[in-house]
């Protein structure tokens, strides 16, 4: 079976639970693991996938209970790797009154994956290469790493997926880096996933369709734009052509995005490079719309792990 390989960030969100407080007044947390790569690694699995993620965490209980929980989904944690140096990296988050979220991000042993880790791999044995990471355009080892194996899948004819996953309370004082970056990977990219207000802020634009007009001019990805309720606006082949969402009563949407490209994935995983390239426009259409149903699934749970329990080998047909 073919393989998918996953780099990024897997780590621990610690959810305020006393709402509408700042981070300095909260007392009570709710430990979540998560990170968007580790998401749309358990959204492969849980869909009957076959796949591997490498990431770092730090040799400590935080770490600890990633790895049993990944396991738990079935996946292979033997290239999750454990820093002695460095702690689990911890994201704290608070919903306020206002709706703002207080945010701190503790960032630790996830920065810290380096090209030795990397050479355990062997690219040959992946069809398909997934950058989504949040923290991977961040400074530290894991940003050299990652554009390491970027090259590295490139010249290994890999197919390439890419989604950039924004938070802007990480880069809000260094969007210019941001987008730069994001260009170098889906001007090169074979399937490109964008929320619309990442289409508008790496584009530089101010509406929708002059996004699409600059993504079309310089990349030839496949790409989808997920703009919530409405759907998902699929640009492949000069076609453009929005896959309505599927009617839910939402709860959570966290998650959400990171099914949506594990169903792309995994369906298009079968396939040889070549074979994907050829899919029509029918196609993608079809698996949208299934990539679609996988998201709106997550919503229907509390938190993205939990949620993603959910999906399934029979949830559709490929």
């Amino acid at each position: 079976m073919h393989k998918i390989l996953i780099i990024g960030e897997a780590l621990i969100d610690m959810i305020c639970t006393d709402t509408g407080l700042h981070l300095s007044n909260g007392n009570n947390f709710l430990k979540k693991a998560g990170g968007a790569p580790a998401n749309v690694a358990v959204a492969i699995k849980r869909l009957g996938g076959n796949v591997d993620i490498v990431a770092k965490v730090g040799n400590d209980p935080f770490g600890q209970h990633i790895i049993d929980l990944l396991e738990t989904f079935g996946l292979n944690t033997n290239y999750i790797f454990k820093d002695d140096k460095y702690f689990t990296t911890l994201a704290f988050v608070s919903l306020l009154e206002n709706g703002e979220r207080d945010f701190f991000f503790n960032r630790g042993a996830d920065g810290n994956l380096n090209e030795n880790d990397l050479a355990l791999l062997n690219i040959n044995d992946y069809n398909i290469v997934h950058f989504g990471s949040a923290t991977a355009f961040l400074p530290g080892q894991l940003k050299t790493a990652y554009h390491k194996l970027f090259q590295k899948s490139i010249e290994n004819k890999s197919y390439i997926s890419f989604d950039p996953n924004y938070r802007q309370l990480l880069f809000q004082h260094d969007q210019p880096s941001f987008i730069n970056q994001s260009w170098q990977f889906m001007e090169k990219a074979n399937f490109i996933k964008l929320s619309d207000e990442e289409a508008l802020l790496i584009t530089q634009t101010n509406s929708l369709d002059e996004a699409v007009k600059v993504l079309q001019a310089k990349t030839n990805a496949i790409i989808t734009i997920t703009i919530g309720k409405k759907g998902t606006l699929l640009i492949a082949y000069n076609q453009i052509e929005i896959i309505p969402s599927i009617e839910i009563k939402a709860i959570d949407s966290t998650g959400a995005g990171d099914a949506f490209v594990g169903a792309i994935l995994f369906q298009i995983n079968h396939l040889h490079f070549n074979e994907i390239q050829s899919l029509d426009f029918m196609s993608w259409k079809k698996m949208v719309a299934n990539a679609n149903l996988a998201g709106a699934k997550t919503c229907e749970y509390y938190g993205a792990m939990e949620a993603l329990k959910h999906l399934s080998a029979n949830l559709f047909k490929i």
